[in-house]
């Protein structure tokens, strides 16, 4: 393992999109809002993306 496992623009926005899809998501549940808990589950897989793209725009390299 690398010793900044984790430790990377990219990783921490990607943790940061995915919590706030959940989050979205738990809040819909709680509120029986279903439209608001699918816009959560929808927005889950943008923190892959984002990460995937911050990856290839070089901030996922320990510095």
């Amino acid at each position: 393992m690398s010793d900044n496992h984790g430790n990377t623009p990219a990783a921490w926005t990607a943790v940061f999109v995915g919590l706030a899809s959940f989050v979205v998501a738990g809040i819909g549940l709680m509120v029986f809002s279903w439209p608001m808990f699918w816009i959560g589950c929808a927005l889950t897989p943008l923190a892959l993306i984002v990460f995937v793209v911050m990856g290839k725009l070089g901030y996922h390299e320990s510095h």
